[in-house]
């Protein structure tokens, strides 16, 4: 089947999707190159990773704006206003590396945090412009595949930026990625559907911050649910893996790799384990969440009573992945669901706006926490973010409706 026998709709879904992926695909392997990078110039993991700090600092300050700036001027625009910075980003890094100080690093990394999220919000919300209101059941479906792919997506582009690094070197490794994307970039300009997603009415900037209760609510739990992964996830488990389990740089990247991949593949599959004629709820988010609770507290037991700790560990690490990823599928459906047709991206903004200020939080609680007092206190920190997360999401709202029809929210 040619292109040019899909639907308008199914033929920008690729046409979005698969500029999200490309986009994802440098993203992280940009992350991997400057973890392999810095780290072979004898950065320790602490000052590696404050090297994101700006990255996840300005994905805050980006879903917010960004949401109101994509219902002015459409989606497309916005999309691939994201896509040239991560370019212009790239670009800052092909300096030699005698010039590639902390500060212009970070700087580099403050635009690709800017670009990313652009380019997420971007993506997520044009589904809900692509997907009949009624067709709850394909939205999800739609919303699922796109969440997934992009995590897996995201993990290959570990092994990917490795593999660059060690072919080609640092500076000509980034050089590839900024001429994909520049091919990639050209091809959204001229085939993405113009004023995609742009309100009908101009929205004031004091409008940005959401008015709807069940988005809001649902904001708050996912920065919790990104909090509690990130707390113990993104610092603190490499270095417990390589200091005190001796693994080896790449054996921790590679694992770590892997791990994001079958996350994005949980994702994708989420419709189909949840059953076909299911489609999810505050009721489901919050039973899904009570589950996943649990499993940061039976691993700190374990690792506590010194039992079997490797394999306590990475089992429950893949454990909680897997039901950590049902669990972002559902709340990733639903803020597309519950966000209105007219300006969806001020809606969906605001909720990654969130998602970023949990990212922001738990990867500062993770480096100060292990470096005070290690993993453990990490996970207990993590379950009682999850356990708050349960309570949050049990104030969401029921959905009441067939499997096809919109959902009707009950106030």
């Amino acid at each position: 089947m040619g292109l040019a026998t899909l639907s308008p709709a199914v033929r920008q879904y690729l046409l979005v999707t698969g500029n999200y992926w490309a986009f994802t695909l440098t993203d992280g392997a940009l992350r991997m190159l400057v973890v392999l990078h810095f780290y072979s110039l004898g950065y320790s993991g602490l000052s590696i990773a404050m090297l994101f700090l700006f990255y996840e600092v300005f994905g805050v300050i980006t879903n917010l704006v960004g949401g109101w700036l994509g219902a002015r001027i459409g989606l497309n625009k916005t999309m691939n206003i994201g896509l040239f910075l991560q370019i212009v980003a790239l670009s800052m890094l092909l300096l030699p590396a005698e010039y590639l100080l902390v500060p212009w690093v970070m700087a580099a990394q403050a635009l690709s945090g800017i670009a990313k999220d652009l380019n997420k919000m971007s993506a997520k919300s044009s589904i809900k412009m692509l997907v009949a209101g009624e067709a709850q059941g394909t939205l999800f479906k739609w919303v699922a595949l796109l969440t997934g792919s992009k995590n897996a997506l995201k993990g290959l582009g570990f092994f990917i930026g490795g593999l660059l690094l060690s072919l080609f070197g640092f500076q000509l490794a980034i050089l590839c990625m900024v001429i994909m994307l520049l091919l990639v970039w050209i091809l959204s300009l001229l085939k993405l559907k113009q004023d995609l997603g742009r309100s009908s009415a101009k929205p004031k900037f004091s409008e940005m911050l959401s008015k709807s209760r069940a988005i809001n609510i649902l904001s708050a739990a996912r920065m919790l649910l990104f909090g509690a992964r990130d707390v113990w996830f993104v610092i603190a488990l490499p270095l417990f893996l390589a200091s005190q389990l001796g693994w080896d740089h790449w054996t921790v990247g590679g694992f770590l790799a892997l791990w994001v991949i079958g996350y994005g593949g949980i994702q994708s599959l989420a419709p189909l384990l949840l059953g076909k004629s299911k489609i999810p709820d505050g009721k489901t988010v919050t039973l899904w969440a009570l589950l996943l609770c649990t499993i940061p507290g039976l691993i700190a037991i374990t690792l506590t009573a010194n039992w079997q700790i490797e394999l306590a560990l990475l089992g429950g690490l893949l454990l909680f992945g897997a039901v950590f990823a049902i669990n972002s599928a559902v709340h990733s459906y639903l803020i597309v669901s519950y966000a209105k047709s007219d300006g969806v991206s001020m809606d969906v903004g605001f909720y990654y706006m969130a998602n970023a200020m949990g990212r922001l939080l738990g990867t500062v609680l993770s480096g100060w926490l292990y470096q005070t007092s290690g993993l453990i206190s990490c996970l207990w920190v993590a379950t009682v973010m999850l356990i708050v997360t349960v309570f949050i999401s049990a104030m969401l709202p029921k959905i009441t409706r067939d499997d096809d029809a919109a959902p009707q929210v009950r106030r």
